[in-house]
């Protein structure tokens, strides 16, 4: 697909900018902790993730979509359907996949290890929905390729799923206020920053649920979903219980945080 980086980087900056404009004039919470300093942190690791992922795995998913599609692998290239229902499914089946995937990395202790560093984050804004460890990165981009070879959706269906997906991320994860109705009603379409800022609670119960980036449907259905946290938002206690420190955000500590770091409680094996 002609200029597919091109019409990515497009709408990742223009929904950043987007997002980071609504955090300044309607925020939800007082943040707790310097944002320049976490800002500098969060964006250094988004900067060094993509070139890792790419010397990785030099071979981009929509590419492997393509592939797929001209030898005929994954279930839906095996199916004649109608151009627009192909990427209806498709998007929602990979949204699926990454719904399963961060259970995943919730419940199998070595996983946790490296997703706990997207936790750590002691305020949540949109860069926290950017600050995923290098490793985990390369973890997750294995899980889409193996995705796509086996579901084979087409690549515009990978193409808008991704750009869906990093802009949900960016939102969801935004410091932004959402008029209550409007919550109400949005999250039965989309996962919201009020829906998905319960996963970032202290309370080990409110990390584990809510695990859907993009449709809300997956908690609801798989009985992960709780509505509001505990405390409140305006109350809550956004991170992990064991990193506390704003000393240990840095950028060189938060990549040697799964190896030096306590695991905590939060596994869901443990529960």
């Amino acid at each position: 697909m002609p200029n597919e980086t091109m019409i990515r980087l497009l709408f990742f900056f223009g929904i950043f900018v987007s997002v980071a404009i609504w955090e300044v004039f309607a925020p939800r919470r007082v943040l707790t902790t310097s944002k320049k300093t976490r800002w500098f942190s969060n964006l250094l690791i988004t900067l060094v993730n993509p070139p890792i992922v790419r010397l990785i795995f030099p071979l981009l998913a929509i590419n492997l979509a393509y592939i797929a599609q001209e030898r005929g692998w994954g279930l839906l290239n095996n199916f004649d359907l109608p151009v627009l229902l192909e990427v209806i499914v498709g998007v929602i089946l990979l949204d699926c996949i990454i719904y399963l995937q961060h259970v995943m990395f919730h419940a199998i202790p070595l996983l946790w290890r490296l997703h706990m560093m997207h936790h750590a984050d002691l305020d949540i804004d949109i860069t926290t929905g950017l600050r995923f460890h290098p490793i985990e990165m390369i973890i997750s981009m294995a899980i889409k390729l193996s995705a796509i070879a086996t579901l084979g959706p087409s690549p515009l269906a990978v193409l808008i799923f991704e750009i869906i997906l990093n802009a949900t991320a960016m939102f969801n994860h935004g410091n932004i206020n959402l008029p209550v109705k409007i919550d109400k009603w949005l999250r039965y379409l989309v996962v919201t920053p009020d829906m998905h800022r319960v996963h970032h609670s202290v309370i080990i119960k409110e990390t584990n649920s809510n695990f859907g980036f993009n449709l809300p449907w997956w908690d609801r259905l798989f009985g992960t979903y709780k509505d509001q946290p505990t405390r409140g938002h305006m109350d809550m206690t956004i991170g992990l219980a064991q990193f506390r420190d704003i000393k240990k955000q840095s950028f060189g500590r938060l990549l040697i945080l799964p190896f030096t770091g306590d695991p905590g409680r939060q596994p869901l094996n443990r529960h």
